[in-house]
């Protein structure tokens, strides 16, 4: 039986980075997102030496992640990329809360339901891989000016370090991550309404370095850059105030 990955948010950025690179290492694919459009452009790209599957699927709804649980029954699924997800930036008093709410709905509820329904998967199999994409803004106390953002990546890694401790307790053979890269050049930017101050990093890059070390190191918390990796760890010995205070300056360069 063929080995599958799974990808959401696949049609763009990293998510396309890690359809690509999951291909080249034999699996066969289940790409996920909104924009059917986006991810036929990828599949006629892919499908020619992998076998390829669509699902057009709007992860904001219970609904649509039920039916793509259900859409896997009868798939071998190894790995779990839970990738989609978006931000925004501005005054939390300012922001738009329909879209502050489908962010949540996204980055944290239908990521917690992906992740329950695949581990319970993956201990019934035995083994198998699932990362979740985070943010460098999930290592750090508060991001001012990106409130919501930062506080659904906070839940992100808080929530794969403890189901990765339970794993571990159990002396389970299952992998969970979570990636933290800092910047990405990908369309972030503009459904985030922000521009970097920081240089961003290739998504090529970032989804090859997070492979490398789910599958060889098996990290927990990956973080891509050195730059952000003293980042976090420097947050660590700030007071919190003053953490928060400094991302929040970090963040009002970004608006745009």
């Amino acid at each position: 039986m063929e080995k599958y990955a799974v990808i959401t948010g696949a049609s763009s950025g990293i998510g396309a980075e890690f359809a690509r690179r999951l291909a080249a290492r034999g699996y066969a694919l289940v790409l996920v997102a909104r924009r059917k459009e986006r991810l036929e452009e990828l599949y006629r790209r892919l499908g020619k030496k992998t076998r390829c599957e669509i699902c057009v699927a709007d992860l904001t709804q219970r609904a649509e992640c039920e039916k793509l649980c259900e859409w896997l029954r009868d798939k071998d699924v190894e790995v779990f990329i839970n990738n989609a997800g978006f931000g925004d930036c501005g005054k939390f008093v300012k922001t738009d809360l329909d879209k502050d709410l489908d962010m949540i709905r996204l980055n944290v509820a239908a990521l917690h339901l992906l992740t329950k329904r695949m581990i319970r998967r993956f201990e019934e199999r035995g083994s198998g891989y699932l990362l979740n994409v985070a943010s460098a803004a999930g290592l750090l106390p508060a991001g001012p000016y990106m409130a919501t953002y930062y506080a659904t990546k906070a839940y992100v890694t808080s929530l794969t370090r403890a189901v990765a401790q339970e794993l571990k307790e159990a002396g389970s053979r299952v992998y969970i991550g979570c990636l933290c890269p800092g910047p990405v050049d990908t369309e972030f930017n503009m459904v985030a309404n922000v521009e970097f101050a920081l240089k961003g990093i290739r998504p090529g890059f970032c989804a090859g370095y997070a492979l490398d070390m789910m599958f060889q190191k098996r990290k927990t918390v990956i973080v891509p850059t050195l730059l952000m990796k003293f980042a976090a760890v420097g947050a660590r010995f700030l007071p919190v105030k003053a953490a928060v205070a400094a991302a929040g300056i970090q963040q009002k360069r970004k608006v745009m």
